[in-house]
C-alpha cells in the first residue's frame, strides 16, 4: 500500500497533532509521577482521549516511582499483558488487574 504525498500544509497539522499528542502522554506520565493523578485516572482516561489510548503500558508503568523497564516488564508479565500492548488495547480483566497491582504497591 502506497500512501499519497501530503501537501506541506498536511504535513504541519500532522506534525501538530503528533506533538501535541507527545505533550498530553507526557504531562499524564508526569502528573502520575508527582501523585496528582491515579494510574486508574489515567486508564479510564484512555477511552476518551486518543492520545491517552496510544500510550504503552510500559510507559505508564514506568512514570511510577521506582519502576524501570525490568521491573516494568516483569509486572507485565505477572498480570499477563504482552510487551506491546496499549492502553487502548486493554480487557477489562487487564485494566482491572492493572489497578489493583498498582494500588496494593
Amino acid at each position: 500500500m502506497v500512501l499519497r504525498p501530503l501537501s506541506a500544509s498536511e504535513r504541519t497539522d500532522a506534525l501538530n497533532k503528533a506533538a501535541a499528542a507527545r505533550a498530553t502522554r507526557a504531562a499524564a506520565k508526569e502528573s502520575l509521577k508527582n501523585g496528582a493523578r491515579s494510574a486508574a485516572d489515567i486508564i479510564n482516561s484512555a477511552v476518551e482521549d486518543e492520545a491517552m489510548a496510544r500510550m504503552k503500558v510500559s510507559e505508564l508503568l514506568e512514570a511510577l516511582p521506582g519502576v524501570g523497564k525490568v521491573r516494568a516488564a516483569a509486572i507485565m508479565k505477572q498480570l499477563g499483558i504482552a510487551a506491546s500492548r496499549r492502553l487502548r488495547g486493554l480487557g477489562v480483566h487487564q485494566r482491572r488487574a492493572l489497578v489493583d497491582f498498582i494500588d496494593e504497591n
